[in-house]
């Protein structure tokens, strides 16, 4: 049986899949957090630690999702899988979770999240230091 090969997923399919997952995964926490534990939108809003702690719990989600299948609800829905770039498997949770907080590094200046534009192989910052790719099978 010849293995299937899988090539680095397009750019505008992540962008789908981060979306899909910003809703199914982040909103109940902010939910949850906002109404549930603290009473209140302006209480969450005054709560800096909160709002921490909210995307602290999404990038712990996430990475859960990612070392345990090797996609979230958004990338399954896009048919990407998140593996390592040498023997393409699963990555660690904590390679998983490294690569959320160089995510956060990167998007906060923009330059991590904008190198997929300007590269050949469509990898941004944070594909890059964890050694992973988001992938699609290839067809």
């Amino acid at each position: 049986m010849a293995k299937q090969k899988a090539v680095i997923a397009p750019v505008f399919l992540r962008i789908k899949a981060f979306i899909i997952d910003i809703f199914l995964i982040s909103m109940p926490l902010l939910y949850f957090t906002t109404y549930a534990v603290l009473g209140s939108k302006e209480n969450f809003q005054k709560s800096q630690i909160a709002i921490l702690l909210v995307w602290l719990v999404y990038g712990i989600i996430t990475s859960l999702f990612f070392s345990l299948k090797a996609q979230t609800p958004g990338y399954k829905s896009q048919q990407i899988y998140l593996i390592d770039i040498k023997t393409g498997k699963k990555i660690s949770f904590f390679r998983a979770f490294l690569r959320y907080l160089i995510f956060i590094f990167g998007a906060t200046f923009l330059f991590g999240i904008l190198m997929c534009f300007f590269r050949k192989d469509r990898l941004n910052l944070h594909d890059i230091l964890t050694n992973s790719t988001p992938a699609k099978k290839k067809e």
